[in-house]
């Protein structure tokens, strides 16, 4: 029996093989068929490609309702606007300028030795652009809302096409230049 492999043996490995190439295609095929979203784009409106890397932008502030968590981070033109008092000093921000909210359902954090609400799942991002020769309608700015869905890891835009406040709602801060979020102090 020396130098003779099974048949048990040889069976096993053969269905040992067989299981580890489905479960390697099937997680190859969700990594192919993960979705893209900067492809996404508001109908007449804004494209997620438009803030490509917005992950990485430095936190204006952070906010919370009673529904969700919210971070306003901006791309550096936006920032650099905020640093040198703009809205504050009456000057508008310039062209360029763009601002995402990211907003999360809650959970209470389970670690902390202290009641403290922490992100758990993604709601959705919403964007804010200002070009003024794009948008002259609304004042320079676009907005844009797509919102996550957690069991297809996707997102889609809201299906409003844009966050039902959008320019309407932020009429009432005119003269902050239609922007609510305040650079707050550092």
């Amino acid at each position: 029996m020396i130098g003779r492999t099974s048949w048990r043996s040889r069976g096993s490995r053969v269905v040992s093989a067989v299981a580890l190439g489905i479960a390697l295609a099937v997680l190859g095929g969700r990594a192919f068929s993960a979705q893209d979203k900067y492809t996404l784009r508001v109908p007449n409106g804004l494209a997620f490609s438009e803030f490509r890397g917005y992950e990485n932008w430095q936190v204006v502030a952070v906010s919370q309702t009673e529904d969700l968590l919210k971070a306003m981070v901006a791309n550096p033109t936006m920032i650099d606007a905020y640093r040198s008092g703009v809205p504050g000093n009456g000057k508008p921000f310039p062209d360029g300028s763009k601002i995402a909210k990211i907003e999360w359902k809650p959970k209470k954090s389970t670690e902390a030795p202290f009641s403290v609400r922490i992100p758990d799942t993604l709601q959705d991002v919403f964007l804010i652009e200002k070009d003024s020769k794009k948008f002259p309608d609304t004042k320079g700015w676009a907005y844009a809302v797509f919102d996550y869905d957690p069991p297809s890891d996707t997102f889609k835009p809201d299906k409003t096409g844009v966050v039902n406040c959008g320019f309407a709602c932020h009429t009432r801060v005119a003269a902050k230049d239609y922007i609510f979020t305040a650079y707050g102090k550092r």
